[in-house]
C-alpha cells in the first residue's frame, strides 16, 4: 500500500495481546450457585451476567462486543490519521481517510439532504412499463438495493470451478418472509408498526405516506412467493440451473434480457434460479402491477437502503425501527462507528493491511495452524471409528477432509481497489460507491478462473466461516486474539475455545448441507443410501433436542433451522477435545489453575465463546431469522450429550445436562 508511513506509528504500538488481563476465561464471571451439571452456562457466566447490563447500543452484548471494542478502536485510528493526512490522489489512504471524512462530515450530509439521490429518483420515475422497470432494477442493483428479487454472481454449485449468475427471492423490507404471513396478535402489530415507518419515511422524502400500503400489498405478495428458510436448508432445492429458454418459459412476464442488456452483461448460457416459482409470481407481478405501484416501492427500497447515509432524519427514523422495534437497542452506534462499519465492508481489506501490522503477530498464525492440523488428525480418526458408516463413505468423507484448505488471519493477495471512486463527496454518493465496485467486482468474474485466493470476510473481522463450494475453513485476524485464543495461554482453554471454533467449522463441511458438497466442493452425492439413512436418524435426535428448548416463554427453537449449526456445535467440541489430547504428546496436561482441573479448562473456554446477553426483541428476531442457536443452547445443548463434560464435572443420572444415553446424538 502507497503511503503507508502516514499510518506507521500505528503498527509500532504494543499487540492487543498485552492489553489483555486473563487468557481464555475469568473465574470471576462463575456463579458458584448453580451447579455445573444443572446450567453450565449459567454456572460459568452467571456471575458475568449478573453484574452487566446491556449498553443501549447493542442489542445483545458479550464477549465478541468486548473484542470489537478493542478492533473498532484501532480502526478508528487508521481512519481518522487517513482522514488527516494528505495522501496520493487514487491510494488506498486517501479512499480510506476520504470515506471517513465524508460520513463525519453532518453538517454536509444535512446540507446535502436528498440532492444527491435526484437522479436516481428521476430513473425511478421513468418506470412506466416492463422495459424500463428491467432497466432501473439494474440500476438499483448495482448500488446494492435489491428490489423485487436478488442477482448475484457466484461459485456454481455443481460445477465449483466456474463462476454462474444466480436469481433469487428477494425484495423485502422485513427480515423475513414470515413477518408479512403470520397472523398471531404480535406479529399484526409488528407489520402495523413497520407500515407506519415505511409511511415516515416517504414522508420525510416529500412522498404521500399513504402509498405504504401499496407498498406493503407488492411486498405481502413477493413474501408469499418466497421460500421458507428451512426449505432453503435443502442445497438441491434451490439450485436450478437454467438456460435463458428456460427462464422464459418458467417466468415469461420476468424481463431477465432485458435486465442483463441494462447491466450490459452478455447473453449467458445459463442461469442457476434458486426459486422459479418466486420468479415465475414477479413475472406475473411486472406484468399486472401498476407502473407508479412499482415506482413507489422503487423508491422505498432506495431510500431505505441508502438511510444510513442521509440527513440525520431519514437515519434516525429507520434506526427506530429496525434497531429499537426488531432488535430493541435505545441508542445507535456513535458516528464514527457507524462509519467505520460501512468502511469495513466498503474498504476492508484497505483496513485490513494495516490492521493486521498491529494485532496479528506471526506467532499466532503458526501456532493457529498448529491447532488446525492437529483438529484435522483428530477428525480423520473419528471419521475412521464410526461404527455407522460403511467403508466407501468413509474413504469420500477422508479425501473430502484431507483436501479442505485453511486460510488464516489475511489473505496472501490483497484487493485491489483501483476501480473504487472514492473522494470528498456527499457520503451516501460514496457509500453507494463502495456497492457499486462490490457489484461490478464481481460481475466481472464472469467468465474468468475461480479465484482460490479471495476471501468472503476481512482481516479485521471478529468471525469465521467454512464454504462448501471451495471447501475450505477462513479465520480471520480478528477472532484470534484473547479470550478467543492466546499463543501464550494454556492449551486446555484455548483448544476449548479456539480449537472448538475450528472443529465447529470443519464439522460445517460434514453437516446437513455441507455433507452433500464432495471433495471439490460440488453439489454431488458421495453417501451410499445406507449411510444417508444412518446420517438423517441422528440428525433428527439433535432437531428433537433442540425443538424442546424455549429461550423465551411460549417461543421455542426451530430445531430444523438450527440443525447445521447444532451439529457443527457438537461435533466441533469432540474433534477440539481430542485434539487437545494429541497435542499433548502422551504426556499429562498442566495441573489445576484456579482450581479447576485440564478438563474443566477445556469445558469453561468453550462457555467463555458464548459470553453473551440478548434483548428480548433480539431473540424473538433471531429465533425466527438465525440458523444460530442463542448462546446459552450453544453451551448446554452440545454439552449434555458429552461423555467427557459428565466425567469432567461428575455428573450424575437425572442431572438436567446428563441426556439418556439413547437420547443422545452421535453423528462425528
Amino acid at each position: 500500500m502507497k503511503n503507508r508511513s502516514v499510518l506507521l506509528t500505528l503498527a509500532l504500538m504494543a499487540p492487543l495481546s498485552a492489553q489483555v488481563p486473563y487468557k481464555g476465561f475469568n473465574p470471576a464471571n462463575i456463579d458458584p450457585t448453580v451447579k455445573p451439571c444443572q446450567d453450565f452456562f449459567q454456572y460459568a457466566v452467571g456471575g458475568w451476567a449478573r453484574r452487566t447490563a446491556i449498553p443501549a447500543e447493542y442489542e445483545r452484548y458479550g464477549v465478541d462486543q468486548e473484542i470489537d471494542t478493542r478492533t473498532h478502536q484501532i480502526l478508528r485510528e487508521i481512519m481518522a490519521s487517513a482522514a488527516a493526512a494528505k495522501a496520493a490522489p487514487g491510494s488506498e489512504a486517501q479512499k480510506v481517510g476520504d470515506f471517513y471524512a465524508s460520513g463525519m462530515d453532518e453538517a454536509g450530509i444535512e446540507a446535502a439532504g436528498l440532492k444527491p439521490l435526484a437522479p436516481l429518483f428521476a430513473r425511478i420515475d421513468s418506470v412506466k412499463d416492463a422495459a424500463s422497470l428491467a432497466a432501473v432494477l439494474a440500476d438499483l442493483h448495482r448500488r446494492g438495493a435489491f428490489a423485487g428479487f436478488y442477482f448475484g454472481v457466484e461459485q456454481d454449485d455443481k460445477e465449483s470451478s466456474r463462476y454462474t449468475m444466480v436469481l433469487a427471492q428477494g425484495g423485502l423490507g422485513l427480515p423475513d418472509r414470515d413477518y408479512y404471513l403470520k397472523d398471531d396478535a404480535k406479529s399484526k402489530g409488528l407489520l402495523a408498526t413497520y407500515r407506519a415507518h415505511v409511511g415516515k419515511m416517504l414522508a420525510l422524502a416529500g412522498s404521500d405516506p399513504r402509498e405504504a400500503d401499496r407498498i406493503l400489498a407488492l411486498e405481502t405478495r413477493l413474501a408469499k412467493a418466497s421460500m421458507t428458510r428451512v426449505e432453503q436448508r435443502d442445497p438441491n432445492a434451490i439450485y436450478h440451473a437454467m438456460t435463458p429458454a428456460q427462464v422464459r418459459a418458467a417466468a415469461p412476464g420476468f424481463p431477465a434480457d432485458l435486465y442483463l442488456k441494462a447491466l450490459g452483461v452478455p447473453a449467458p448460457d445459463r442461469f442457476v434460479v434458486r426459486q422459479p416459482a418466486f420468479l415465475a409470481e414477479l413475472g406475473r407481478m411486472v406484468q399486472e402491477i401498476p407502473a407508479d405501484q412499482w415506482r413507489i416501492y422503487l423508491r422505498w427500497t432506495l431510500l431505505r437502503n441508502a438511510a444510513p447515509g442521509l440527513p440525520a432524519a431519514f437515519e434516525q427514523e429507520a434506526f427506530a425501527f429496525y434497531g429499537t422495534q426488531l432488535q430493541g437497542t435505545t441508542a445507535q452506534h456513535p458516528r464514527w462507528k457507524r462509519v467505520m462499519f460501512a468502511a469495513d465492508r466498503g474498504l476492508g481489506e484497505a483496513l485490513g493491511k494495516l490492521y493486521v501490522q498491529r494485532a496479528f503477530p506471526a506467532t499466532s498464525k503458526a501456532k493457529v495452524l498448529e491447532m488446525v492440523e492437529n483438529l484435522r488428525t483428530a477428525l480423520r480418526a473419528r471419521i475412521d471409528g464410526l461404527a455407522w458408516m460403511t467403508a466407501p463413505t468413509k474413504v469420500k468423507a477422508r479425501q473430502k477432509l484431507a483436501a479442505m484448505r485453511v486460510k488464516i488471519g489475511y489473505p496472501d493477495a490483497w484487493r485491489d481497489y483501483a476501480k473504487l471512486g472514492i473522494k470528498r463527496q456527499p457520503y451516501v454518493l460514496n457509500l453507494l460507491e463502495t456497492r457499486r465496485f462490490e457489484f461490478q467486482r464481481r460481475l466481472a468474474k464472469l467468465g474468468k478462473p475461480i479465484d482460490r485466493n479471495e476471501w468472503e470476510m476481512t482481516p479485521q473481522t471478529n468471525n469465521a466461516y467454512y464454504s462448501p463450494t471451495m471447501n475450505e475453513i477462513v479465520f480471520p485476524a480478528g477472532i484470534l486474539q484473547p479470550p478467543y485464543f492466546d499463543a501464550t495461554a494454556d492449551d486446555a482453554v484455548n483448544y476449548g475455545n479456539i480449537g472448538a471454533t475450528i472443529g465447529h467449522e470443519m464439522t460445517h463441511g460434514f453437516d446437513d448441507e455441507g455433507r452433500q458438497y464432495d471433495a471439490d466442493g460440488n453439489l454431488k452425492s458421495w453417501w451410499t443410501p445406507e449411510d444417508e439413512k444412518a446420517y438423517n436418524v441422528r440428525a433428527a435426535l439433535v432437531v428433537s433436542q433442540f425443538d424442546a428448548f424455549e429461550p423465551l416463554p411460549g417461543l421455542k427453537l426451530n430445531g430444523k433451522l438450527t440443525l447445521g449449526e447444532n451439529i457443527a456445535d457438537l461435533g466441533g467440541l469432540k474433534i477440539a477435545w481430542d485434539a487437545w489430547k494429541l497435542s499433548q504428546k502422551g504426556k499429562a496436561p498442566v495441573g489445576r489453575i484456579e482450581g479447576f482441573t485440564p478438563e474443566q479448562r477445556f469445558f469453561l473456554g468453550y462457555a467463555e465463546t458464548w459470553r453473551t446477553l440478548t434483548r428480548e426483541e433480539a431473540t424473538r428476531l433471531r429465533v425466527v431469522t438465525d440458523p444460530h442457536s442463542p448462546a446459552k443452547f450453544r453451551v448446554n445443548g452440545p454439552l449434555a450429550n458429552l461423555p467427557e463434560f459428565y466425567e469432567a464435572f461428575d455428573c450424575k443420572d437425572g442431572d438436567p445436562l446428563k441426556r439418556p444415553l439413547n437420547e443422545r446424538p452421535s453423528i462425528w
